[in-house]
């Protein structure tokens, strides 16, 4: 069986106010609950125009309070901006909120422009480097141990301690993040969709031989995070993909804007090249059919060894999206929730 969890970027669209995304990622959730997903993961990204999380700490709380079952978590907070202990604070916190539901996914990237890094930490130009040793020390706060030996903070614990406590994933979309995540016995999880793929055999791989078992996780844990969509016929899934590579293909150029609607992207007046590049980015897509889709992803799931696969899905109609969902639920055979 292959596990199905759900990303979250809370992304931006044309001809909707930004904060409407906010609202719309809360009723997902919800129904992403009653279809049986895992995992609800909400991501982490600033001064942009094309996503409006900035703040997942504060997505998961709303989102943890109006469920009841689903796993909730960030994909991820993207920990050289902030302090450890406020983190494991904030993640103290949720847990409170849902005990034994709350997932905290970590990032070295900054999810955002040089200068906004600077922004949210005046010593961006270093904070990265710091990143195990940040690790290192959320670990032991969110389990309410003790940091090590001679550390200068060794004694300050992380309120509310509780019975549960957050599961702390590394999240990556290179061999950086399958090294962190190995050496401190943690699940990994690798991003897909940022680069289509490319580096992730060789990211499981170092993850899995170079895995240090941990208490909490005797064996290695991994997941992937695909870009994927289903709908119920191919036409009716690559009209509303037309929207993503419109956006994907703006990407690429530096532009990052608010998704476009399947009919702006059909108006929009493709060079002879940029056709070429949406047709390279429609071949090592998963969209189409919930079938078409299911056997693309078990494929993908027996490449990687994993069995767990975290679905990002940005449409333009977010009744759309909620259908792509049910309709891979039904695929992969997912309990409902009552």
């Amino acid at each position: 069986m292959i596990r199905l969890s759900v990303l979250d970027q809370s992304t931006v669209v044309t001809g909707r106010s930004p904060d409407s995304s906010i609202r719309e990622s809360i009723r997902l959730a919800q129904h992403c609950e009653a279809l049986g997903y895992s995992r609800y993961w909400c991501a982490e990204h600033h001064n942009s125009d094309s996503q409006a999380g900035t703040a997942p700490e504060i997505l998961i709380a709303a989102i943890a309070a109006t469920t009841k079952t689903i796993r909730v978590g960030s994909a991820g907070v993207m920990l050289p901006h902030y302090s450890a202990l406020k983190v494991a604070e904030q993640f103290r916190v949720l847990d409170a909120i849902a005990p034994g539901r709350i997932d905290l996914g970590l990032g070295r990237a900054p999810g955002s422009d040089g200068r906004t890094a600077y922004a949210l930490n005046p010593q961006a130009e270093t904070a990265a480097d710091h990143f195990p040793a940040q690790v290192r020390d959320l670990r032991h706060w969110i389990a309410g141990e003790k940091l090590v030996d001679g550390h200068p903070f060794r004694d300050i614990r992380a309120q509310p301690q509780g019975p549960t406590r957050p599961a702390i994933w590394i999240l990556g979309s290179s061999d950086y993040g399958a090294q962190v995540a190995a050496y401190f016995g943690l699940p990994f999880c690798y991003a897909h969709f940022i680069g289509d793929g490319e580096g992730a055999a060789q990211a499981f791989a170092v993850y899995r031989d170079g895995y240090r078992p941990s208490e909490a996780l005797p064996a290695p844990h991994a997941a992937v995070c695909v870009w994927g969509m289903a709908a119920e016929t191919e036409e009716e899934a690559a009209r509303l993909f037309s929207s993503r590579a419109l956006q994907r293909l703006r990407r690429d150029r530096g532009e990052f804007s608010a998704l476009p609607s399947p009919e702006e992207a059909t108006a929009y007046p493709y060079s002879a090249g940029e056709l070429a590049r949406v047709e390279r980015i429609g071949a090592r897509a998963f969209y189409g059919t919930a079938a078409s889709v299911g056997v693309k992803l078990r494929a993908l799931a027996a490449e990687y060894g994993v069995d767990e696969i975290a679905i990002l899905t940005t449409l333009h109609d977010p009744e759309a999206r909620r259908l792509s969902y049910t309709l891979l639920a039904a695929e992969f055979g997912l309990t409902p929730v009552a």
